[in-house]
C-alpha cells in the first residue's frame, strides 16, 4: 500500500494560460478548463449543447493563482466566433441567407430604437445609494454602437467584449447595459 501524497505524477500538463501572481486574481483554473473542454466537445460533436451566447455569458470565480483574465477572455472570444459562424452556416443552409440577414436587420433595429432615447436616459438606473455603470461612459459606447449600425463606422465584437465601465451611484443598471452589448455583439457576428 502506498501513500498517494508521496507519489509524483508521471506527467504534469502545463497550464493552458498564463497564471496570475502575488495578490492579483485570475479565473479559477479548473472551472475554465472544464468549460473549454465541454465547449470543445460540443463544437466537435456539432450539437446544440453550447452556443455562442453560452460562451459569451460564461463566468468563472476569481482566485489567486488563477488564469490571467485577459488571456482567457481573448480565447473565449475566438471560441464564441467559431460557434457564431457555425450557427450562421446552419441557418443559411436551412432557411437561406435572406432569413439570416433579415434577422440581423431586425435585431439591429431593436438596438437602434433602444438607443434613440436621450443620453442619461437610455437604460434604467439604480437607486441613489446603489452603484451602477457610469452613464457618460455607457452613453459614449452607445453612440459608437449607433454609428456602427446606422452609418457603418468601424466597431468590432472584441471592442465591445472588452468594454469596461466605472461605477457611480445612481448609474445605469448593469444587466440592461450588458444585455444590449451582448445583442450588439450578436449582430456584429451575424454580419461578418
Amino acid at each position: 500500500m502506498t501513500d498517494d501524497r508521496l507519489v509524483e505524477p508521471a506527467t504534469q500538463t502545463p497550464p493552458a494560460f498564463a497564471l496570475t501572481s502575488g495578490r492579483e486574481r485570475g479565473y479559477h483554473r479548473a472551472a475554465v478548463d472544464a468549460f473549454l473542454a465541454s465547449a470543445r466537445r460540443a463544437f466537435e460533436a456539432g450539437n446544440d449543447e453550447l452556443g455562442a451566447e453560452d460562451v459569451r455569458t460564461a463566468s468563472f470565480p476569481l482566485v489567486k493563482g488563477g488564469y490571467v483574465v485577459a488571456d482567457v477572455d481573448a480565447a473565449l472570444g475566438r471560441v464564441e466566433d467559431a460557434f457564431a459562424a457555425r450557427e450562421r452556416e446552419r441557418v443559411v443552409r436551412t432557411r437561406g441567407a435572406g432569413a439570416w440577414v433579415e434577422q440581423a436587420r431586425v435585431d439591429a433595429q431593436v438596438i437602434l430604437d433602444h438607443l434613440a432615447r436621450p443620453q442619461r436616459h437610455r437604460f434604467a438606473r439604480t437607486g441613489v445609494l446603489t452603484f451602477g455603470y457610469r452613464m457618460d461612459e455607457v452613453d459614449h459606447v452607445s453612440t459608437r454602437i449607433v454609428r456602427y449600425l446606422r452609418d457603418g463606422d468601424a466597431l468590432s465584437a472584441e471592442q465591445l467584449r472588452s468594454a469596461a465601465f466605472r461605477m457611480q451611484r445612481g448609474g445605469y443598471r448593469e444587466e440592461q447595459v450588458d444585455a444590449l452589448l451582448d445583442a450588439t455583439i450578436e449582430v456584429i457576428l451575424a454580419v461578418r
